[in-house]
């Protein structure tokens, strides 16, 4: 289990939505991280660092989304578009700079942006329970979108299951966690 620091260290100071947004992000990429890690301890196969990139950018985009729904009710109208900016930036940044490190060439910033629009378009059409979190037919697409970059015909049989039973409560547990502690 990771662990996850979402406690400001200021408790009487006011956070702005990109502040948050800036945290959320931080959150969301070690979310990734671990869940790269679960799956390799789960033996899927992630022989290259282009296996884990492409891992870790469906994690991101999907958890991106999940937290978009967890706290729309927070913020006003130009308060999410502030968060979700951050959120996504920051990602996208994190994303970007691993690349580079890497030795990759070019801006990964842009197709990641594309990328996640797409998926959140595709997300907004599940339904998302403030209690119960994802759908399980929400689930079941992000298994299929981890299924699309898995390598190994093994891997795409077993990996939707995984994100159902395993990676998506994972995930939940600790944004369930995280995000109240954010908007103290």
């Amino acid at each position: 289990m990771v662990r996850i620091k979402s406690r400001w260290s200021k408790k009487d100071k006011t956070h702005t939505p990109e502040e948050i947004g800036g945290a959320m992000a931080f959150i969301i990429w070690k979310l990734a991280m671990n869940t790269v890690l679960s799956m390799e301890n789960a033996q899927y196969k992630t022989q290259t660092q282009q296996d884990r990139v492409d891992i870790i950018t469906e994690v991101l985009i999907f958890c991106i989304h999940i937290a978009d729904r967890m706290t729309i009710e927070k913020f006003d109208a130009n308060e999410r578009i502030e968060f979700m900016t951050a959120v996504a930036g920051k990602c996208a940044k994190h994303l970007h700079d691993n690349m580079r490190d890497m030795g990759k060439e070019g801006d990964f910033r842009q197709p990641f942006i594309d990328l996640m629009n797409q998926r959140l378009a595709d997300y907004a059409d599940f339904a998302f329970d403030e209690d119960e979190g994802p759908s399980f037919v929400m689930s079941r697409f992000f298994g299929d979108q981890m299924k699309k970059v898995m390598k190994s015909e093994d891997d795409k049989i077993w990996v939707g299951q995984q994100m159902i039973d395993i990676e998506v409560p994972d995930i939940m547990e600790h944004l369930n966690r995280a995000v109240p502690n954010l908007f103290q």
